[in-house]
């Protein structure tokens, strides 16, 4: 994985599942991304996400709804999680992670993702079909 992307969007796979964890996860990679995240929104629909990077940690400051969080290393592979993490609380610190993938509450469970399985950040518009 890495630390920057082209793609404003991307879809999220789980490789180890053979999941679709989001279709449509924004890649937040500027400063003003990372600080904006997904505060101020009323909700997260089923196929979205975002993925924040760097990161380390996160808030739940100014959220409206709970959202499933997975810490990821630089490969991809998931360092820590934490299911329907409710507004207002604060994240552990996960001190390997390259970066957050935010979504919505209930995904982790529905996909079977755990520590340790390897994600995978592709095109959406090259792996969709006509």
């Amino acid at each position: 994985m890495s630390a920057s992307t082209d793609l404003d969007r991307v879809l999220v796979s789980n490789r180890t599942r053979g999941t679709i964890l989001a279709e449509r996860a924004e890649w937040a990679g500027t400063s003003e991304a990372r600080r904006r995240g997904l505060a101020g929104r009323a909700a997260l629909a089923s196929g979205e996400g975002m993925y924040i990077v760097p990161c380390k940690w996160i808030h739940m400051f100014g959220m409206r709804f709970p959202i499933d969080v997975a810490f990821l290393a630089e490969s991809g592979h998931v360092l820590a999680v934490h299911e329907a993490l409710r507004p207002n609380r604060l994240s552990r610190i996960a001190w390997r992670a390259e970066g957050v993938l935010e979504l919505p509450a209930g995904t982790l469970r529905r996909t079977g993702t755990r520590i340790g399985d390897h994600l995978q950040f592709l095109d959406p518009e090259a792996t969709s079909t006509p």
